[in-house]
């Protein structure tokens, strides 16, 4: 059973007790991945066997890297002030620097192997659903991790563990999450969209979903007025921009749509 909203939550079994961020963590990872093998049965796959199998290698490796990489760049201050350099690194992920690494990661090894066709469709209903899981562990921590908002005045306010009335931003992504998953069902109902067009979707969205509610979390700020998670999502953005002016380059039928990029 599971204790009362206390942060951070854990689950109690008789005399031994567990977070419920480290039970949902786990749970992200195997309820996305069985996602994707019964889409990828449902549906089927035009990419081969071996083919996807470098691919998820690629975004797996660039996602690890990534997420380390933009993790421990969100405060230059505690990177500077920690005794190895390397295990803050390790310690320290987010799922921006996962994603924006696992998309370089996967267009590095297509490259390599020669794949030209879009891959990503098939990830991003499974990633929305991994991401939701993981969210309620991140919000079940409280302050105790820093997936957190700022003060507020708000209704939507709660104590996440320090006396505080704050924005649950896990919450908020959750709902963000449910919304985006239903929209970009709608859009892919309503229009004949190209290859990789829902990966594209998904990750404009979020991007610019991130950009903003770093507005309403503690962060550090660089020079420019934003915080590293912020930089790395105009960066994303920027990558998709063609797509962001030019949303017909989505569907199957326009012009510039044989652009194979994930």
């Amino acid at each position: 059973m599971i204790t009362a909203l206390e942060f951070p939550v854990y689950l109690h079994f008789g005399t031994h007790r567990i977070l419920l961020h480290m039970v949902t963590e786990i749970a992200s990872f195997f309820i996305a991945f069985r996602f994707f093998l019964y889409l990828k049965r449902k549906q089927g796959d035009t990419i081969s066997g071996m083919n996807r199998l470098y691919i998820l290698l690629g975004a797996t490796l660039g996602a690890l890297l990534g997420s380390r990489l933009l993790g421990g760049l969100e405060d230059p201050i505690a990177l500077q002030r920690s005794a190895s350099r390397l295990h803050y690194f390790y310690l320290n992920k987010t799922v921006v620097g996962g994603f924006l690494g696992g998309l370089a990661g996967v267009e590095v090894i297509k490259k390599i192997i020669g794949e030209r066709q879009s891959s990503g469709d098939l990830y991003t209903y499974p990633m929305i659903l991994g991401l939701i899981i993981g969210r309620i562990g991140c919000f079940s921590m409280g302050v105790h991790e820093e997936t957190y908002g700022l003060p507020t005045s708000l209704f939507t306010g709660m104590d996440l563990g320090d006396g505080l009335e704050r924005h649950p931003v896990a919450l908020y992504e959750i709902v963000f999450l449910g919304c985006l998953a239903l929209g970009i069902r709608h859009i892919s109902r309503r229009f004949a969209l190209g290859s990789g067009a829902l990966f594209k979707l998904f990750m404009i969205g979020y991007l610019l979903f991130r950009f903003l509610l770093d507005f309403i979390k503690p962060h550090y700020t660089w020079a420019v007025g934003l915080s590293s998670i912020q930089i790395a999502c105009l960066l994303g953005l920027l990558y998709y921009f063609r797509y962001i002016i030019h949303p017909k380059r989505l569907l199957i039928h326009h012009a510039g749509s044989p652009l194979h990029i994930l």
